[in-house]
Order: structure tokens, then C-alpha cells, then sequence
């Protein structure tokens, strides 16, 4: 399991980028097509006067049931190890272990 901080700390990272996130898609559209340079340059500066976890690039997934960061199945929102813990009792629905 991980750790509660790193659990709390995706969270909080999470609702950071959705506070911030029209305001970064403003400032990129502006950076991306406007011709005035000292209009991009101010519009860069603001950018990156935003927090670092404000990014949508830090936010790692990681398994609703223990918090695992790797081997994360986006599908089902669980880690390998969850989903095949679940899968063989039957809990996930319209799963079961193939068998040939």
C-alpha cells in the first residue's frame, strides 16, 4: 500500500491543475498564435509564474484500492494486482480467467 501522503499529495495535485487549467490553455493559446512578441513573452512569463503541480503532466495515476502508482489498468482504475485479486473472485463484472 502507499502512503497516505502520496495519496493526499495526488489529490491535492489534482485539484490544483483543474483550478488552474483554463488559465493555462489561455495563456498557451496566446503564446501559440499570437504575432506580437512582447505579448507572447508576457503571456510565457505568467505561465510560468503558475505552480509546478498546476501541470497535468505530474498527475501519476494510481490504484483507487491501495494507492499503487505502477501497473495501473486505466480501464478499471486498479492496479494488476487488484484487478486479478477481483477478477478471480468474480467481483469485477463480465471478467473471468480465460481457460483453454
Amino acid at each position: 500500500m502507499a502512503k497516505e501522503s502520496m495519496k493526499a499529495r495526488e489529490v491535492k495535485r489534482a485539484k490544483l491543475i483543474a483550478r488552474y487549467a483554463e488559465k493555462r490553455a489561455a495563456l498557451k493559446k496566446v503564446i501559440a498564435t499570437t504575432n506580437d512578441i512582447a505579448e507572447a513573452y508576457e503571456a510565457a512569463r505568467k505561465l510560468q509564474a503558475i505552480p509546478k503541480n498546476a501541470d497535468p503532466i505530474r498527475l501519476h495515476n494510481r490504484c483507487k484500492i491501495t494507492g499503487r502508482p505502477r501497473g495501473y489498468m486505466r480501464q478499471f482504475g486498479i492496479s494488476r494486482i487488484q484487478f486479478r485479486e477481483m477478477a478471480s473472485q468474480g467481483l469485477i463484472p463480465g471478467v473471468k480467467k480465460a481457460s483453454w
